[in-house]
């Protein structure tokens, strides 16, 4: 039998109210988790790190803060959102921040895990007697403990990058309210420690960053930093295996990572000793991490 256009027009508006319920339904619960803003997905810390996430759990937070990871580990959906968007409200993008600043051969250094009362200061004559800046990835207690140093980092012109209260490698695994605290009061540790020396960039522990830690580091200002080059040093991997990790086929505009706390360093000072010259030799200028281009 044929359908009346009146019969038609019932059909129509009941499909447009079912369509309507269920976008309601969607809006309700939120759309899947975005790929992080970089251009590569938020994926597990266990898939992300340099050791097994195991090995992390092994250890108490601090001691563990030997373990960095390339990676980035998932978040809640409901931030991807705006963790992927172009800029935050302060102008910070909150895309993981992997190259130097400005155009042609140029080398970031960034420095992890201190300050360290035995290793920052041997770190801090390396790059002195080569001209070299870099930014340091403090961890917020060590700064309250040894504000002394952190204020010795920034006046020798060196940038001051925020590494979380206490390197907690899991927190990309803790509620977001969690993660604010270890990333707001990390800040304000090393913000006390050096008085009126800004913070610029978040480096989350062991590289376990969440759509939700780079929008609140975004938020305050501060770029989320990872790295392209990652010599191990923290794996004390011995010196001839750090310098071929560094010299090997360098990216476009590397972010090196090194560290100066943690553990011995005796390797990593021996290798910043040997890399430095050899990066002026190979024509490479030294830059900051890029903060502001996407």
């Amino acid at each position: 039998m044929g359908i009346t256009s009146s019969s038609a027009r019932r059909v129509r508006r009941a499909g447009s109210a079912a369509t309507a319920v269920v976008l309601g339904i969607l809006a309700v619960s939120g759309s899947p988790a975005l790929a992080a803003a970089d251009g590569s997905a938020d994926k597990p810390a266990a898939d992300a790190a340099d050791k097994p996430a195991a090995d992390a759990a092994k250890k108490p937070a601090a001691a563990s803060a030997d373990k960095p990871a390339a990676g980035e580990a998932s978040g809640s959906a409901a931030s991807a959102g705006s963790a992927g968007s172009a800029r935050s409200a302060a102008g910070i993008p909150p895309a993981i921040s992997r190259l130097a600043q400005g155009p042609g051969r140029t080398v970031a250094i960034t420095i992890d895990d201190g300050p360290d009362p035995r290793w920052t200061p041997q770190v801090l004559d390396v790059l002195r007697k080569n001209h070299v800046k870099a930014t340091f990835c403090m961890i917020g207690t060590k700064a309250q403990k040894y504000p002394e140093l952190v204020r010795a980092v920034a006046a020798d012109g060196h940038l001051l990058c925020n590494h979380s209260v206490d390197h907690d490698v899991t927190m990309d695994h803790k509620p977001v309210a969690y993660q604010k605290q270890q990333i707001l009061e990390g800040k304000a540790m090393i913000e006390k420690a050096a008085p009126g020396v800004p913070v610029g960039y978040y480096r989350a522990p062991g590289g376990a960053f969440t759509p939700d830690s780079r929008a609140i580091a975004a938020a305050s200002g501060m770029r989320p930093l990872g790295w392209s080059v990652d010599p191990k040093d923290w794996s004390r991997p011995g010196l001839p295996s750090i310098i071929s990790a560094l010299e090997d086929k360098l990216p476009q505009q590397p972010t090196v990572l090194f560290h100066d706390g943690g553990g011995d360093r005796s390797e990593t000072v021996a290798a910043l000793g040997q890399y430095l010259p050899w990066l002026t030799a190979q024509g490479y200028h030294f830059a900051f991490p890029a903060r502001t281009a996407p």
